[in-house]
């Protein structure tokens, strides 16, 4: 009896191993580690393109996981420069990041681009229009964000984060500069946030080791 009930524990312990995210199925290494910016916490990023339709499907689900992460885990999202026509809509967020308005504007912003069908996200000129009729503020504002050095470097730290990551497409979940997960190779968007928690653990228990 006490071998059956050792063989069942071993079983279980099995199973519950294997239903862990696996590297290079779930989950796979950044290319190049990409640098965290506060050693006291663990980073999640986000990489995302606005033209984008499964980053458009993943932003409530992400929002709503946002809101529940613990206090040693920081999330930032930085918009993705996989080519050049995706650069307009990267620079649409810093400049939303800039002018304070990255609550209130950027699902709506989604929902410009998606739903309405309103706004191109490759068109700079039409993106800064829309920030400035949704904000109230000056157009000649908008436009010196949009054209100012501050956001030229955060464009250039952009293309380097997607390239050093290996990611091969968008939205990708990007964990302590090391590993990343995607709706794609995690099973969806559910799976992908399960994942990004498994790996944020792995991180956690890491830590607490060499400390």
């Amino acid at each position: 009896m006490k071998s059956l009930v050792t063989a069942f524990f071993l079983l279980f312990a099995v199973s519950a191993g294997a239903a862990d995210p696996q590297a290079g199925f779930e989950y796979q290494q950044t290319q190049q580690t990409i640098p965290t910016e506060n050693p006291a916490k663990i980073e999640v990023i986000e990489l995302f393109w606005y033209g984008c339709p499964h980053c458009n499907v993943l932003e409530p689900y992400l929002a709503a996981w946002v809101k529940k992460l613990p206090k040693d885990v920081e999330f930032k999202r930085i918009p993705a420069i996989a080519r050049p026509d995706w650069a307009p809509a990267a620079k649409a967020y810093f400049a939303l990041e800039a002018l304070g308005l990255t609550e209130k504007l950027h699902g709506a912003l989604f929902e410009a681009i998606h739903k309405q069908k309103v706004v191109n996200p490759s068109d700079e000129a039409a993106l800064a229009d829309w920030i400035t009729k949704q904000s109230g503020l000056d157009k000649k504002k908008v436009d010196e964000v949009f054209k100012s050095f501050s956001i030229n470097t955060k464009m250039m730290r952009a293309s380097q984060v997607f390239r050093t990551s290996g990611a091969t497409g968008v939205p990708t979940l990007i964990i302590e500069g090391s590993t990343w997960t995607s709706s794609s190779i995690a099973g969806g968007n559910e799976e992908a946030l399960k994942v990004t928690d498994f790996l944020i653990q792995k991180v956690r228990a890491e830590k607490s080791a060499r400390h």
